[in-house]
């Protein structure tokens, strides 16, 4: 247990402090984004607010560490769990927290229909590129040509871009960014949470210090560094080809509704 204060801590169930997250990951800013974001919106404790997350690094942000209500699921099933809970509790706001493959490898099918039907969820997920706590596989998102556990020479599949993918499906709100956007990453979670309705998407690209960075002969900050060096905003990617976008990392808010969520729909259905 740390003996530190810190005013986030109030959120936190510091007896299981520091995290046991690898050092140098990226889990930990995505965690202090979150709760700032919360905290600046005015919340002093987590009552209104239920996480979600299902297996491997990225589903450990919530729980155990988080002073709320977590629920932890079965790898890939923390969207349909949370629709559930956001079904019987519509009053509660509902945030997923998982990893790229749990949210678009595993979990992928589930990602398509909650976005189809703007199911009224925040889903955060951290897109590290891999498979990492279960040894470095390749995952829907891993870079084109990039070395795995399973693709010892080389990916031969170009990345899924789940940012357009779920905006193409409707989302009420779709945003990716990287760790070394913190301010960005804040502000679009608490939009995320001001919006209040229809299925919200933040992707955050980071850094895994175990399976990628290391792999690629890098110290936690030069992956860092080049995370920043190929980053392109949105507004400039859509003038780049296929071919000049490749591998890099798209960031910026691509889609912003305010259209009904799942729950107004189907109660104005039932209500006639």
């Amino acid at each position: 247990m740390s003996s530190y204060s810190h005013p986030l801590h109030k959120f936190l169930r510091v007896e299981f402090l520091p995290t046991a997250f690898c050092p140098g990951c990226g889990n930990g800013i995505v965690a202090g984004a979150i709760l700032r974001a919360i905290s600046e919106l005015g919340y002093e404790d987590l009552r209104k607010f239920v996480f979600v997350s299902g297996i491997g690094c990225a589903a450990w942000i919530p729980s155990p560490y988080f002073k709320a209500d977590t629920v932890h699921t079965l790898h890939g099933r923390a969207i349909p769990v949370a629709e559930g809970i956001k079904l019987v509790r519509p009053d509660l706001e509902v945030i997923v927290i998982g990893g790229d493959g749990d949210i678009a490898g595993i979990g992928g099918n589930h990602l398509i229909h909650a976005a189809r039907r703007n199911m009224d969820l925040i889903v955060i997920m951290v897109n590290n590129f891999i498979y990492a706590m279960t040894g470095g596989q390749v995952a829907p998102t891993t870079p084109l040509g990039f070395k795995t556990t399973t693709t010892p020479y080389g990916n031969p599949e170009s990345p899924l871009d789940t940012c357009q993918l779920v905006a193409s499906l409707g989302a009420n709100y779709v945003a990716r960014w990287t760790i070394m956007h913190y301010d960005q990453v804040k502000e679009s979670i608490k939009k995320a949470i001001k919006i209040g309705k229809g299925f919200r998407f933040i992707e955050v690209v980071s850094q895994c210090t175990s399976r990628v960075s290391a792999r690629m002969g890098m110290k936690p900050s030069e992956f860092m560094r080049w995370m920043v060096k190929n980053t392109i905003p949105i507004s400039k990617a859509k003038d780049l080809s296929l071919e000049e976008r490749r591998n890099k990392i798209i960031i910026g808010e691509y889609t912003y509704s305010e259209r009904p969520g799942f729950i107004e729909v189907m109660k104005k259905i039932y209500q006639g």
